[in-house]
């Protein structure tokens, strides 16, 4: 991982990583696992920052309108957690020259694709949230999101 990268990530997070090999999984998609065994990929991580994400979201939106209906809240959750939206913001972090990709995604655009941006930057709030619990991915978050 590139130190300068890693570090102007960090400054844009708003989170200092203190395990660099959790960072490096949640940097690295499934495309180069396979081709460099056993090296560890980001699914995982993405689950459990896809589910961070949607908490803190649900978390915000209610406390904005707390009388708001289910019928309300849930397509405006949905839009803030959509692919396209977690690709811009991993966009807006730089995060596409970070992830390591197998040779095959590298070669078709794989560092812009939406679907893996997306996925990756679910992996990393993944580790904020095993670092510095429900408060570091809040925090990340009300850095990211546009309310």
């Amino acid at each position: 991982m590139d130190a300068a990268h890693v570090t102007a990530l960090e400054q844009r997070l708003g989170h200092r990583f203190r395990d660099g090999a959790l960072l490096e999984r949640a940097l690295t998609h499934l495309s180069y696992a396979y081709e460099h065994p056993p090296a560890p990929q980001h699914e995982g991580l993405a689950l459990l920052g896809d589910a961070a994400l949607a908490l803190v979201v649900a978390e915000r939106l209610l406390a904005e309108d707390p009388d708001a209906p289910v019928g309300v809240l849930t397509p405006r959750r949905a839009e803030i957690v959509s692919g396209a939206n977690l690709a811009r913001w991993a966009g807006d972090l730089a995060l596409g020259p970070l992830v390591r990709l197998g040779r095959g995604e590298e070669q078709t655009g794989g560092r812009t694709r939406a679907s893996i941006l997306a996925t990756t930057l679910e992996a990393v709030l993944g580790v904020v949230y095993l670092e510095a619990g429900l408060d570091g991915v809040r925090r990340v978050v009300a850095r990211l999101a546009v309310w």
